[in-house]
C-alpha cells in the first residue's frame, strides 16, 4: 500500500519539473455555488496539463538498464507529452502511442520533446493495446499513463500542495479517465486528513470508474463517447482500482453540454483556457448540493486545440441563448427587410447573418423567408426579441443555428 513517506519522496523529485501552481479562489463559482471555491490550475504546468508529475516520478524510479531501452506508453495526449519531456530529461528514447482522434496540438507538442509519435485507433484503449504489443516486440520500457502506483503517487503530489495551502478544505473535485490522478490524490489526501472528502468527476459518456465501482469490480464500457478526450476511457485500471474503492467518496457524473458550459465560464470570468477533460470539476461543483464547504477544484490540463476552442464557443453561446436563428416570412417587396431590421434594433437584437429564400414558395410576390442569426443577451433577452417580431406580425420561428 502507498505511504505518507512514498509521497514525500515523490514531492521531492517532481518539484524539480514542475511549476508552482498555486490556488486561485474563484469569486464567480463561490458566489454561484454558496462555498468558497479554489481552482488548482494544472493547466499552466510547462507541459500543459499535470501529466508530467506521474511520469518524471514513474521515470526517476526506474532503472539506467530500463531507461537505455527505451520508453513507450500510450496517452490522448497529456501523459504522452509528460512522457517525452521527462524521457528529453533524462535522455531516453520516447515512443508515444496516440489515438488518431487526439487533438492536433497535443500530437505536435508530444514531438516537439523529441518522442516518436505513432497514431493507432479511435480511443484510448486500441492505442494502449497496440503500444503494449510494440513493446514485447521492440523490447520497451512501458510506462502506463494512469494503472501504476508509482505514476498515481507522482499525480498525487497535487493534494499535498492542495493541502499546505488550503489546510481546512472540505472537498477535492478530481477528474478521473483511467484512474491515476484520482488514485494519488485521494490516497494522500485521507492519508494526511481523512476527514477530506474527494469526489472523483467522469463525462457521462465514458464513466468506466462508476460502473466499475458500482459493479464492485474493474468493467470495461462497450463504447464511449464524450467531448472530454482525455478522459474517454473505456476500461479503468485494475491495479489502482483498490485504492479507488477505499478513498473516492464518491462520483459524479458530468453531460457534454455542462463541459461547455464551464468552458465559457472560465474563459469569461477567469481568462483561463481549460480543456474539457479539465473542466469535469468545474462543471460538478455547480451541480453539486455542498453549501459553505472548502472545495478545490483541479483543473486537469489546458491543452486544447483553436479548432476544438472555436466549436465550444459556438456550442456555448447558442446553449445559453446568446446566439440563435429565427426564420420569419414576408412579403416580396422593398422596405420589408428594413423594417425586420428596425424591430430587432428597438430592443438591442444584434444581427449576425441573414439568409434570404426567395423560393420557399411557389409565388414569392406573396412571401419569402428570412433566417436571421441574432445575437442577444441571454434566454431574456431572447424572448423580448422573438416577442417584439411576433407584434409586428412577422410570426418567428426558431430553426437551428448555423454559424
Amino acid at each position: 500500500m502507498l505511504t505518507k513517506k512514498d509521497f514525500d519522496d515523490a514531492c521531492s523529485v517532481v518539484s524539480r519539473v514542475t511549476l508552482e501552481t498555486k490556488l486561485i479562489y474563484s469569486d464567480f463559482l463561490s458566489d454561484k455555488t454558496g462555498n468558497k471555491v479554489y481552482l488548482k490550475p494544472e493547466n499552466m504546468q510547462f507541459t500543459g496539463a499535470y501529466k508530467v508529475r506521474g511520469a518524471y516520478y514513474k521515470i526517476s524510479t526506474l532503472s539506467d538498464e530500463e531507461r537505455a531501452k527505451g520508453l513507450i506508453t500510450a496517452s490522448a495526449g497529456n501523459h504522452a507529452q509528460g512522457v517525452a519531456y521527462a524521457a528529453k530529461l533524462f535522455g531516453c528514447k520516447a515512443v508515444i502511442v496516440m489515438p488518431t482522434t487526439t487533438p492536433l496540438i497535443k500530437v505536435n507538442r508530444t514531438k516537439s520533446y523529441g518522442a516518436e509519435v505513432v497514431l493507432y485507433g479511435d480511443v484510448y484503449d486500441e492505442a494502449c493495446e497496440y503500444a503494449l504489443n510494440l513493446a514485447k516486440e521492440e523490447g520497451y520500457t512501458f510506462i502506463h499513463p494512469f494503472d501504476d502506483p508509482a505514476v498515481a503517487t507522482g499525480q498525487g503530489t497535487i493534494a499535498m500542495e492542495i493541502i499546505k495551502e488550503l489546510p481546512l478544505v472540505d472537498y477535492i473535485l478530481v477528474p478521473i479517465g483511467g484512474g491515476g490522478l484520482a488514485t494519488g490524490v485521494s490516497t494522500l489526501a485521507k492519508l494526511i486528513n481523512p476527514k477530506i472528502k474527494v469526489i472523483g468527476v467522469e463525462p457521462e459518456g465514458a464513466a468506466c470508474m462508476k460502473e466499475s465501482l458500482k459493479q464492485g469490480k474493474v468493467t470495461t464500457l462497450p463504447t464511449v463517447n464524450t467531448i472530454a478526450d482525455g478522459t474517454a476511457v473505456k476500461t479503468p485500471g485494475s491495479v489502482i482500482f483498490p485504492y479507488i474503492q477505499k478513498n473516492i467518496d464518491e462520483i459524479v457524473t458530468v453531460a457534454d453540454d455542462e463541459l461547455i458550459g464551464a468552458f465559457l465560464d472560465m474563459v469569461e470570468n477567469h481568462k483561463m483556457v481549460v480543456e474539457n477533460s479539465g473542466l469535469l470539476t468545474v462543471a460538478a461543483i455547480q451541480k453539486m448540493d455542498l453549501k459553505n464547504k472548502n472545495v478545490a477544484c483541479i483543473l486537469s490540463g489546458g491543452n486544447m486545440d483553436v479548432i476544438t476552442m472555436s466549436s465550444v464557443v459556438q456550442q456555448g453561446l447558442i446553449f445559453r441563448d446568446r446566439i440563435f436563428t429565427v426564420s420569419v416570412l414576408l412579403p416580396d417587396k422593398p422596405g420589408q427587410l428594413a423594417a425586420v431590421a428596425d424591430t430587432i434594433a428597438k430592443v438591442q437584437g444584434n444581427v449576425i447573418k441573414l439568409e434570404h429564400n426567395q423560393f420557399v414558395t411557389t409565388n414569392r410576390t406573396a412571401q419569402v423567408e428570412l433566417r436571421i442569426t441574432l445575437e442577444a443577451f441571454g434566454t431574456e433577452h431572447k424572448e423580448q426579441i422573438m416577442e417584439a417580431l411576433d407584434q409586428g406580425g412577422y410570426k418567428p420561428k426558431i430553426v437551428r443555428t448555423s454559424l
